[in-house]
């Protein structure tokens, strides 16, 4: 059921894990970024649903920055929650770990931004809700979620 573009909407954090198997590692024996790029998407667009309980697609992605690697046999999570709505689209705010399955240890390895747009049952875009933002850290994810989508709006601008 399609939420009211009027209504103010929570976003609550989605997350994934998996194990990082052979079948998914470089010859180094770490977690290919593509397959990290696929969770990310899958994870995001889970996000973006819940949130606006429409169909939501994938319009574009952030740079996004491998700073740590994830190794075969570890797990894998990936975070993500919606962090600034517009009329029709979403900034999709995801955080990716990884961890040593027998230490416990734990480190962050890219944080990315998503950007999905809600589909309507016409096939067009459709208007999400408002998002509630109330938590210090939800402010700050909201002004980056911000920062994300002016960028992506000046690329847009400048682009052939």
């Amino acid at each position: 059921m399609a939420l009211s573009s009027d209504s103010i909407q929570v976003s609550e954090w989605v997350s994934t894990v998996d194990t990082v198997f052979p079948n998914h590692a470089n010859p180094l024996g770490t977690l290919f970024g593509g397959r990290v790029l696929e969770l990310m998407d899958v994870n995001a667009a889970i996000a973006a649903t819940r949130f606006c309980r429409q169909p939501a697609v994938t319009a574009s992605t952030e740079p996004i920055d491998f700073h740590n690697p994830i190794y075969v046999g570890e797990i894998i999570e990936v975070k993500s929650r919606v962090t600034w709505v517009g009329t029709t689209s979403m900034i999709i705010r995801c955080e990716v770990f990884g961890e040593n399955p027998l230490t416990g240890e734990r480190r962050l390895c890219t944080v990315g931004h998503m950007s999905f747009v809600a589909i309507g049952d016409d096939g067009k875009p459709c208007k999400v809700p408002r998002l509630h933002v109330e938590s210090d850290i939800e402010k700050l994810h909201h002004i980056e979620g911000q920062r994300v989508r002016e960028a992506i709006m000046h690329r847009r601008q400048h682009q052939p």
